[in-house]
């Protein structure tokens, strides 16, 4: 039985783009194309963010949403650009998280394919592969130093003032004002308003939770802490209307990420003794350890049984989708349609093959925030600059267990990995700089004792 909640070839049969939206388009692709590179994030990302994603025109029977329409622009302005100087297209080269990416959006798009084995599917593969492989190298391209990772923070935290005032207005008055340019209308849930803002409320509550970080970082720049007090109160507007357990799960990983500095030096512990606790967790509960994701209701109307249920179910069938996914997975039960857990997503639509190369990527981001803190030694001011992307990074894989994370939270998981590549190379350049400046002096000051000690002539 096909299942009911997916089609292909359907969708708008002609272009629904708002004059608005389709007027700040053009401005933002104006800017992508004018302005320097390192300068580009900004009208990028603040597009990007105020856009619905319904937004789309359709040429020739193919679909083109806005939010990918300018990741195509930034593409083309990449390539450009690596046409004239092609070893400066990534800082650090082609490194091991971009090779995981690489892997793991080809994966998708190549077993989702063969699982449907229809030219629609392909076709709506391609997208997806635009929207996450071109997404990705989009962020990795204009993020390359110190400054691209600062005046990226400051317009994510411009960003989330301007969705957390939107958001406020939206649940005193009950209008999201997003949607009257293509957007979501605001949501009631048991009586509570849900606002949508342009993410719609649980993406924007994730969204806000995993920036927090980066934003506590930020206070500590002195010229940007503007910025910063505007991010930290905008997330957390988005956080409280959102009215979902699922942002306050992401607010509650970000100062979990943050508290764990203190115990930076013993986090190989730490982890073994997490995995010990989960391990003892299964041989005492009645219920299976991933059971616990019932018991999470921050809000009075969290759905976390039906989180529960969607992992529980995706493991009893583990064989029907290891291989190449599995479409059939609206007929487990009740509500099994909705797959809001990354995990379980990317499992179901590519395999195992594909979830272990999302998991890959997640390793690779930990391992360079790891190596990164260590080469940086007695720097504590960048120490704690890359633990916070660390927080962030970790929150996003608490916030993966109640939210699938399509396009829009995806571009915020790509900046924050291109982040970590960049942060990471500027460290180890700066590494490298002080170790040859340690042996020049070392060279130096041995050579000035060899000649001392030479006799002199009679």
């Amino acid at each position: 039985m096909e299942p009911q909640n997916i089609r292909f070839g359907g969708g708008a049969a002609e272009s629904s783009l708002h004059p608005i939206i389709a007027i700040w388009m053009i401005i933002a692709i104006l800017l992508i194309w004018v302005l320097p590179r390192d300068k580009v994030i900004a009208p990028f990302l603040l597009a990007f963010f105020t856009i619905p994603a319904g937004e789309v025109v359709v040429i020739g029977g193919l679909h083109f949403t806005v939010l990918r329409i300018l990741i195509l622009s930034v593409l083309g302005r990449m390539i450009f650009s690596t046409a004239s100087s092609p070893s400066k297209t990534f800082v650090g080269g082609f490194n091991r998280i971009d090779q995981a990416v690489l892997l793991w959006a080809l994966s998708a798009a190549v077993i989702f394919s063969l699982q449907w084995r229809e030219s629609q599917a392909v076709i709506y593969s391609v997208g997806d592969l635009i929207d996450t492989l071109g997404g990705y190298l989009v962020v990795r391209f204009l993020i390359s130093d110190m400054d691209a990772i600062r005046r990226t923070v400051k317009v994510f935290a411009l960003i989330c003032l301007i969705q957390g005032v939107c958001m406020i207005q939206e649940h005193f008055t009950r209008e999201n004002l997003f949607a009257l340019v293509g957007g979501i209308p605001t949501a009631i849930r048991d009586g509570r308003v849900r606002s949508q803002g342009v993410l719609g409320c649980i993406n924007a509550g994730v969204f806000a939770g995993i920036l927090m970080p980066v934003f506590v970082w930020l206070r500590s720049e002195r010229k940007s802490r503007l910025y910063a007090y505007w991010g930290i109160a905008g997330a957390m507007a988005m956080v409280v209307m959102s009215s979902a357990s699922t942002s306050w799960l992401a607010v509650a990983g970000s100062v979990a990420g943050l508290a764990f500095w203190f115990l930076r030096k013993q986090m190989r512990m730490i982890r073994w003794s997490i995995l010990l606790l989960l391990v003892l967790l299964q041989m005492v509960m009645k219920a299976p350890v991933w059971a616990l994701i019932a018991r999470i209701d921050l809000t009075g109307s969290s759905s976390g049984y039906q989180r529960y249920m969607l992992v529980d179910m995706t493991i009893r069938h583990f064989a029907d989708w290891w291989l190449l996914g599995y479409r059939d997975y609206a007929s487990w039960g009740w509500d099994m349609w909705d797959t809001y857990n990354q995990f379980v997503a990317l499992a179901l639509t590519g395999g195992l093959l594909t979830l272990i190369l999302f998991i890959t990527i997640l390793k690779r981001g930990f391992s360079f925030v790891g190596e990164t803190r260590k080469r940086l030694g007695d720097d504590r001011a960048q120490e704690w600059f890359i633990w916070c992307l660390g927080s962030g990074l970790f929150c996003t894989v608490v916030s993966a267990f109640g939210i699938n994370y399509m396009a829009q939270l995806l571009m915020l998981l790509f900046p924050l990995l291109a982040c970590i590549s960049a942060a990471a190379f500027v460290a180890e350049e700066s590494f490298h700089q002080e170790l040859h400046h340690a042996s020049e002096e070392a060279f130096a000051q041995s050579s000035g004792s060899a000649t001392r000690a030479l006799p002199s002539s009679a």
